[in-house]
């Protein structure tokens, strides 16, 4: 089974969180669901490098304070990653989407209103616990 080293930002501003939709996307299981941001860590990267050109990349935010939240292993049913949650802030509250459909900023104690990806529903409940 393909193994992916991924990274996501629990990009915390105001005391809210940012949610973004996945797209339609090859596997349906986690097609317009909602995820922390993020992406794969290429080879010469650190975790920490990977997750702020991502962030660039994909909504156009500089990322900061990163604080490691979670390490999460889990398998999907055509792939397995392990993905290092970080906490961060960032520069606006306004990101230009470019591989999402939409965003949100919710406190933690809304987060479980979403349809989630499965991955991140670790980190979702770990954020509302450390947050109640």
């Amino acid at each position: 089974m393909k193994h992916y080293e991924v990274v996501a930002a629990v990009i915390r501003k105001d005391g809210r969180f940012l949610c973004v939709q996945r797209g339609k996307g090859k596997y349906d299981y986690i097609s317009y669901k909602f995820e922390f941001p993020g992406g794969k860590v290429e080879l010469g990267e650190s975790k920490e490098q990977a997750l702020v050109r991502e962030i660039k990349e994909e909504l156009d935010l500089q990322i900061d304070n990163l604080q490691e939240m979670i390490v999460i292993d889990h398998c999907y049913p055509d792939f397995r990653l392990t993905m290092t949650c970080f906490l961060a802030e960032c520069d606006k509250s306004e990101p230009t989407l470019k591989e999402h459909l939409s965003f949100q900023w919710l406190p933690a104690t809304e987060l479980h209103k979403l349809d989630w990806a499965a991955a991140d529903i670790p980190a979702v409940n770990k954020l509302i616990e450390t947050n109640e």
